[in-house]
């Protein structure tokens, strides 16, 4: 573009600012419906910021390059109201209309502007579309890099949820599990289970596997992994939960669980646990 052409887009911004402002609320008022997930004063605030930083940006001359320092603040604020518009449930679409629905507009004011130069009409309008096209292109990406962090954020807490430590009586540990034992779980099961063993000094660890629908030997493994720690801790590991079919299949498969003590149920594992650390009788008394 040459310095000329390069200037048409700034100075619509800065002499049409109302009217643009005006129809492009508009066009965003007609693509979704205003007062559920945001009210029409925000959206004119966003809408008024906007244009004023897009005008200081296209000032520097280089209107396409989004990702120059001179656009710095315009990839803040998208960045913002895209974090924000994931969290209040807005669709990526609806997120990147923000900045496409802009587009009708400002054309219509370029070919207001160029009405009597074709070339430099095709040539405004080119780089227009192409600004425009990378700026809602960079809302989605905001957005979906915010969705995945939330995702990632609740597949953690549930992690942390499905694996709770529970102190069953003095020196005694349960960790009842459900669903499938993978190699990230695994980890999360190990820093709780430590983690506790430490708090309360326990001499027993009970895990329960009566929630694991199949053990196969990747599972064996990451238990023995997680019996292994817990003993160099201190404490002595029983896993409950033992099912006729996943006994079958720990033969199978060949995996050596010898060393481990094995009970089929939690009350089985409470029982014998209770023996190992000779509370049996005080427990017996307490329910007398």
């Amino acid at each position: 573009m040459s310095a000329a052409t390069d200037a048409v887009i700034p100075r619509i911004l800065k002499t049409h600012e109302a009217e643009l402002l005006e129809e492009w609320l508009r066009e965003q008022l007609s693509a979704f419906r205003v007062g559920a997930k945001i009210f029409e004063s925000e959206l004119r605030s966003q809408s008024r910021e906007f244009l004023n930083l897009l005008q200081q940006a296209t000032q520097g001359g280089n209107v396409g390059d989004v990702q120059g320092p001179s656009y710095g603040r315009v990839r803040d604020m998208l960045g913002d109201i895209s974090r924000s518009r994931s969290l209040q449930g807005f669709s990526p679409s609806e997120t990147a209309t923000f900045v496409f629905s802009l587009k009708r507009p400002l054309f219509a004011r370029i070919r207001i502007e160029l009405a009597t130069d074709a070339e430099s009409l095709a040539t405004v309008t080119w780089t227009a579309t192409e600004l425009l096209d990378r700026l809602g292109l960079y809302t989605t990406e905001v957005y979906q890099k915010s969705r995945e962090e939330v995702i990632t954020r609740q597949q953690q807490e549930l992690l942390e949820l499905s694996t709770p430590v529970v102190k069953l009586w003095d020196g005694i540990l349960a960790l009842p599990m459900i669903g499938t034992l993978d190699s990230a779980r695994t980890q999360v099961v190990m820093e709780s289970l430590l983690q506790r063993i430490v708090e309360t000094g326990a001499d027993i660890a009970i895990i329960d596997i009566t929630g694991v629908p199949t053990v196969d030997t990747l599972t064996a493994q990451h238990l023995i992994k997680t019996i292994t720690a817990a003993r160099l801790m201190g404490a002595d590991c029983i896993i409950s939960g033992i099912r006729p079919q996943i006994a079958q299949t720990i033969v199978h498969l060949g995996v050596d669980l010898g060393a481990v003590i094995t009970k089929a149920t939690l009350a089985d594992a409470f029982r014998r646990a209770l023996d190992m650390t000779g509370q049996r009788e005080r427990v017996l008394k307490s329910r007398a």
